[in-house]
């Protein structure tokens, strides 16, 4: 359904060009989920924003790549033909959703714009369909909240308004850019429970990017791991999670919070800043950060190597030596007493 080969997105700035994302390759089918996954300034929203062509032109240009929806590529059509996909094919669920509702517009009126912009209908139609999308995302007395304003919702109910307006024309594909970002953990929990029941009424492949491992571990079946513009390590959830292969998936995972530790352990981070995308490091850009960096990872810059059938990772070490090296760090957090396994 949706095909995203070697793109590149760079943005030219007064100082120099930013490689925000720099030859990204994936694509999901109808129904199914992925997870983007990596720190902030990894390329994560640029790649998102990328995929509906949301991002200005300039400063951000493509120098090189496809994103093919549905055999067209995106990256070719005019701002008339995109606007027929956006909203309508492929929709986005942002994360701030007390900025991204406009607060002077009543909720009904924001919602059938989005409905009454590609289907032709009447007002009342319009109205119907409203209701049924706040009905299906769980907003109670929906012909009432209709004539409400954006601030007399709370945020859970705001963000379920979002998800709404994002599903007014059954797309083909949901981008869910930190959809749980601002939210308490029993809002965020009923939020994702809400995105898979959608998925199973409507068939919807879904993109979710998040900071928060465990959202992505209950949610998508296959995850990318994004570091510096690149996609570093990219497999199914029971790969990424339990035979991780890349340094940097390995130590996200390592400075999550466990729920068996002590309370005198310290939690664990990863080192340094992530790098500067005018001007990355030489080799592997992860390697200034790295524990298990040899001097070789100085001067080769990896390419996503398969380790299984659908599991890839960027890194020169094998899997061999990359065990070697984690049991030897993860040594010394026990003997520190931070006890990670």
């Amino acid at each position: 359904m949706l095909e995203i080969n070697n793109l590149k997105a760079y943005i030219d700035t007064p100082d120099g060009i930013v490689k925000a994302v720099d030859g990204v390759s994936f694509s999901i089918k109808a129904g199914e989920t992925i997870g983007i996954v990596g720190e902030s300034g990894s390329g994560k929203s640029v790649l998102a924003h990328s995929l509906m062509q949301l991002n200005p032109k300039p400063p951000v240009f493509y120098p090189q790549g496809e994103i093919l929806f549905e055999g067209k590529n995106l990256l070719q059509l005019k701002e008339k033909e995109l606007r027929k996909i956006r909203g309508n094919e492929i929709a986005m669920v942002y994360q701030d959703p007390m900025s991204s509702l406009n607060p002077v517009l009543k909720i009904g009126d924001q919602l059938m714009e989005a409905i009454l912009t590609h289907n032709p209908m009447t007002k009342s139609e319009a109205r119907q369909r409203a209701i049924e999308l706040l009905t299906d995302v769980g907003i109670p007395d929906p012909k009432k909240r209709l004539n409400a304003y954006p601030h007399q919702f709370s945020g859970g109910m705001r963000q379920r308004v979002l998800i709404a307006i994002a599903l007014a024309c059954n797309p083909k594909v949901l981008i869910a850019d930190e959809p749980t970002t601002a939210l308490d953990v029993t809002i965020q929990a009923q939020i994702l429970e809400l995105m898979k029941r959608i998925q199973e009424k409507y068939g919807t492949a879904i993109i979710i990017i998040s900071h928060d491992l465990g959202v992505i571990a209950q949610m998508a079946e296959k995850v990318l791991v994004m570091y510096s513009g690149r996609i570093v390590e990219k497999g199914n959830v029971e790969e990424i999670f339990y035979q991780t292969a890349m340094p940097y998936t390995w130590s996200l995972l390592r400075s999550l919070p466990r729920i068996d530790s002590e309370a005198h352990e310290r939690l664990l981070s990863i080192e340094g800043q992530p790098p500067n995308l005018m001007n990355p490091p030489s080799g592997c850009n992860f390697h200034p950060r790295c524990p298990f960096a040899t001097e070789q990872c100085k001067l080769v810059d990896p390419e996503l190597t398969e380790r299984s059938a659908d599991h890839a990772a960027a890194c020169i070490l094998s899997e061999a030596e990359f065990e070697e090296a984690k049991k030897r760090i993860e040594t010394k957090d026990q003997e520190r007493g931070q006890g990670h396994d």
